[in-house]
């Protein structure tokens, strides 16, 4: 440990390393991944996860995690769950950790940033780590959307309303966001449903190569009273091309006539969990090390083009690292929209070989606080397949806001 400790400090000292070889080194004091994993994901409301509500959820991931880990659940001090639709996620938590095999010492929370609420739970696990709040911990995010979604059931107070325009914006359904990206980027109804199929196709692929099992862990669930287990992503529809797509009604005929129900994310039930700790714990408990958590940073923009929010939270987050968007080998941006996906790309200048290589959100779906994980997990997994080592992920937030994570792979 002296040694690695010495060599850590060599490296910072070195004149004229590279930025990416400092993200890339070795220190005690990395916060890493041990182990990253998710349920499959299922149609809301007549899907394999329709009858486990977000209590369920949690149960059953943070039971896969305390199996699946090999260690002490009495070394996990915290749990933070990303939950966008529910309000009494905190209780929900708390109890499936209790019930899950975690003893009365590990705390547990919830948080909600809208669609970065997985990553979000990641960024404040690993920074209570990186500060010595605690040791070991586990970031997860889940989303039953079964159970309804996260719409307002009122306007803002005429204060906010009337007080400026992006304040007002923040009431804008996420479907007149979409049309608002796509006819002020002039992004083609054309280029949604073209850049869908591609979404749907690379998912199909890669189901049927055997990679999403990798990532999932099955799980055994009540379905009509009867005990089932789900191991495979239901959203994927085999077949999908850019005709058919082409066919599908408009979404959000009141905003515009881009978006469908083809070309948009779906409605999707989900769990993923990571858990966390020092490089020096992970060396010193024999836990296998998949990846190195670099940081993640937030960043807002106008709420009535939401969508377009990785184009201003990557750069600032490549920029704190000098790195570039070259140096990133698989590039995770969640597809909540064509219309948005099609911006991000071609706005970040990604090679689209390296974004999204198993298809994305409008193909698997997006269970809204568990996507920020799920894109770790999916990731990860595809860079340890392609044995490529930077992994980027990225998101666009409701009511304006764009969020991004780096890792690195170690799995090589």
């Amino acid at each position: 440990m002296a040694a690695q400790r010495l060599s850590s400090i060599v490296s910072q000292l070195t004149p004229g390393q590279k930025p990416i070889d400092k993200i890339t080194s070795k220190n005690p004091d990395d916060i890493v991944i041990t182990l990253a994993i998710r349920t499959p994901l299922t149609k809301a409301g007549k899907g394999g996860l329709k009858e486990t509500p977000l209590d369920g959820l949690a149960f059953k991931i943070l039971e896969q995690v305390r199996r699946k880990s090999n260690l002490d659940p009495q070394m996990v001090e915290d749990i933070c769950m990303g939950n966008v639709s529910d309000a009494k996620a905190a209780y929900y938590v708390r109890a499936a950790t209790l019930a899950a095999g975690f003893p009365n010492t590990t705390s547990a929370s919830s948080v909600n940033r809208f669609c970065s609420s997985g990553l979000k739970a990641v960024q404040d696990i690993a920074n209570q780590i990186s500060c010595g709040s605690i040791e070991i911990g586990i970031a997860m995010g889940a989303e039953h959307m079964t159970s309804g979604g996260d719409r307002l059931t009122r306007p803002f107070v005429d204060e906010i309303i009337n007080s400026n325009q992006d304040a007002a914006d923040c009431l804008q359904p996420m479907g007149q966001t979409s049309e608002n990206v796509g006819k002020d980027f002039n992004i083609s109804r054309e280029q949604q449903d073209r850049y869908a199929a591609e979404s749907y196709r690379r998912a199909e692929a890669a189901q049927k190569a055997g990679w999403f099992d990798d990532e999932i862990t099955p799980i055994t669930v009540k379905i009509d009273g009867k005990d089932v287990t789900i191991n495979r992503d239901e959203g994927i529809r085999p077949g999908t091309t850019f005709e058919g797509l082409n066919k599908i009604r408009p979404a959000f005929p009141d905003y515009g006539d881009r978006s469908t129900g083809g070309n948009s994310s779906q409605v999707t039930d989900g769990a993923a969990a990571v858990l966390l700790m020092k490089r020096s714990k992970a060396l010193e408990l024999g836990q296998p090390i998949l990846a190195k958590f670099v940081g993640a940073t937030v960043a807002g923009l106008a709420p009535r083009i939401m969508g377009i929010g990785p184009t201003i939270a990557v750069p600032k987050l490549l920029t704190k690292f000098g790195i570039t968007i070259d140096d990133c080998d698989i590039v995770e941006v969640n597809e909540a929209f064509a219309s948005m996906a099609c911006y991000c790309r071609d706005t970040l200048k990604l090679d689209w070989k390296k974004m999204n290589p198993r298809g994305g959100a409008i193909a698997l779906g997006h269970p809204l606080g568990c996507t920020g994980a799920r894109q770790i997990v999916t990731g990860l997994s595809e860079c340890r397949r392609q044995k490529a080592k930077i992994l980027l992920t990225s998101m666009c937030i409701g009511t304006g806001m764009g969020m991004a994570g780096l890792f690195v792979n170690e799995q090589l």
